[in-house]
């Protein structure tokens, strides 16, 4: 494992887009490109909340953002509102079709949680929802053919999988794999999903839950969100933050918010290529 990137507040989202990995810089409400040599182009995210949004891609290749709203970055440099709908992370398909997530409570402010769900909104703007009582939304990913949506239940500790109808709609809801702790996941091309564990720890999963490989991380180094990228040859990115198991959640996001940047990126050469986009 090598270190590619430090001195960062909160890495999250990771992407594989244009040959680079994109991530959310939480907290300093920037959208970081990297490549394989650690070469950086930062922009700026104007996503109304310093935590809980995300990146990704229209086919026709304008960037979206989440937070407060959904937003799309025009080729001109304007940004427009695509819906009023606040969401942390998403996920896009061949269509245009843009799945969304989120729990309507104060996560970083300590809350009672309560369950979430998953919102589609369509090329033509509708939004509606498609899916309720997700405990605590999280990474998602849909399988190349489109049929198949997978979402990270965090306090579950499960990633659950879903049919995807011809107009969007989710259905035969079934459990992908248990016994996990999974936040921003990715799929390779094999169909196999790579998420956290419950310890300083990843694991790439198959469909059918068995742990086909497993990748440790120091103690108090918790991976946020994984991406896999091409940086000559398949790679594993591995973003993480300082993350003391003994301390509150509270106490966690607080050092994370206001103490020294802990966030880094790690790369892992595998086997498995990521997904063709």
């Amino acid at each position: 494992m090598k270190l590619l990137l430090d001195n960062l507040a909160f890495p999250e989202g990771a992407r594989f887009h244009d040959g680079r990995l994109w991530f959310c810089h939480w907290i300093a409400q920037q959208i970081i490109a990297v490549d394989a040599d650690g070469k950086t182009e930062a922009f700026e995210a104007p996503v109304g909340r310093s935590m809980g949004w995300s990146v990704d891609w229209l086919p026709d290749g304008r960037m979206l953002t989440t937070g407060d709203k959904l937003r799309r970055y025009e080729p001109d440099g304007s940004i427009t509102v695509l819906a009023e709908q606040g969401a942390n992370e998403m996920v896009v398909d061949a269509q245009g079709n843009i799945y969304l997530d989120g729990a309507d409570f104060d996560f970083a402010g300590g809350a009672e949680p309560v369950p979430g769900w998953i919102k589609l909104v369509t090329p033509d703007g509708e939004v509606r929802q498609v899916a309720d009582d997700i405990q605590f939304p999280n990474g998602m990913v849909l399988t190349p053919d489109g049929k198949t949506l997978v979402i990270a239940e965090s306090f579950a500790g499960r990633l659950t999988a879903f049919d995807v109808e011809p107009d969007g709609r989710l259905s035969n809801r079934r459990v992908y794999a248990e016994n996990l702790g999974p936040d921003g996941i990715v799929l390779d091309a094999e169909g196999a999903i790579w998420s956290q564990t419950w310890g300083e720890g990843v694991v790439r999963v198959a469909p059918d839950g068995e742990i086909l490989e497993r990748i440790d991380l120091p103690e108090n180094r918790a991976p946020f969100s994984l991406g896999l990228v091409d940086f000559d040859g398949p790679t594993l990115c591995i973003l993480t933050a300082e993350w003391r198991a003994d301390d509150s959640i509270t106490d966690n996001l607080d050092r994370l918010t206001n103490g020294p940047r802990t966030g880094q990126v790690h790369t892992v050469p595998v086997a498995v290529p990521p997904v063709a986009r």
